[in-house]
């Protein structure tokens, strides 16, 4: 069980590392050869304004931060996939709720291979913490020498093993939207800065002002700031969500833990 747990842990190290390099090249590529295509640009040239209406030249304007910020974007989709699938397995087949209300019936039974029986169809992280418990749970029913007190925090204790090696699965890479949550904002505000510098910097270069042109330094310049604004968003929703999702099953976790030691107390007095 230990040996798959570090090569799952391994798998996830590796994912991480391969997705943010690749979801780079692949913004540098978009913003050069998608959104710079002269297509998008006046007199067919990406140094010229872009379009009128044309979505795609006016992110190019934004400049160097903009494959950046893609990169984040990428980054947020491709570890929001990751996490959806690998909390929905660690979720198992069926619905928790069921699950629970299943075990707790087998508890009261004393049907324990009954319960581990449903465990190992479940296949979830919730599963895999009741599994253990219940394995305690019958080699303390067997055990003499101890004492009621010590066989039960010897059961709490095995919960509490199995918990820990399954909630960092759980928690995986959550750090990253979390930390692309607050990234992606300051870096839109980089690139409209130095958006705004260059601004300002050709009309003072250009002599007397001009307020078209300064218009349009500015729109391209904001490009960044919307563009950051919405990856932080999004990441900050996917965050959100994950984690609730996470709250739940270890709440699921603990109930179990609670019901198996109270099962245990009860029936030994």
């Amino acid at each position: 069980m230990k040996s798959n747990k570090k090569l799952s842990k391994s798998l996830k190290i590796g994912f991480s590392s391969i997705v943010i390099p690749a979801a780079f090249v692949a913004s540098v590529l978009v913003y050069l050869f998608v959104f710079g295509d002269s297509s998008n640009f006046v007199g067919g040239n990406h140094d010229n304004a872009a379009l009128p209406g044309n979505f795609f030249g006016i992110i190019y304007k934004g400049g160097p931060i903009v494959p950046i910020i893609i990169t984040l974007l990428l980054t947020v989709l491709s570890f929001a996939v990751e996490r959806y699938l690998a909390i929905s397995k660690a979720a198992g087949k069926g619905t928790i709720v069921d699950f629970m209300s299943d075990v707790n019936d087998l508890l009261k039974d004393a049907k324990i291979k009954e319960a581990k029986d449903s465990c190992n169809q479940q296949k979830g992280s919730v599963a895999n913490v009741i599994y253990c418990g219940l394995e305690k749970y019958q080699e303390m029913e067997k055990e003499t020498a101890l004492p009621k007190d010590q066989k039960i925090v010897s059961i709490q204790k095995e919960i509490e093993e199995a918990t820990s090696l399954e909630l960092p699965a759980l928690e995986q890479n959550l750090v990253i939207l979390s930390t692309i949550s607050s990234v992606a904002t300051l870096m839109g505000l980089l690139g409209t800065v130095i958006g705004m510098i260059k601004a300002f910097s050709a009309l003072a270069n250009a002599g007397a002002p001009d307020s078209v042109q300064l218009a349009a330094g500015i729109s391209e310049a904001l490009i960044n700031t919307a563009f950051g604004i919405g990856t932080s968003a999004l990441s900050i929703v996917l965050y959100n969500f994950f984690t609730t999702k996470i709250d739940k099953i270890t709440y699921s976790i603990d109930e179990a833990g609670f019901t198996i030691v109270n099962t245990f107390a009860a029936k030994n007095k």
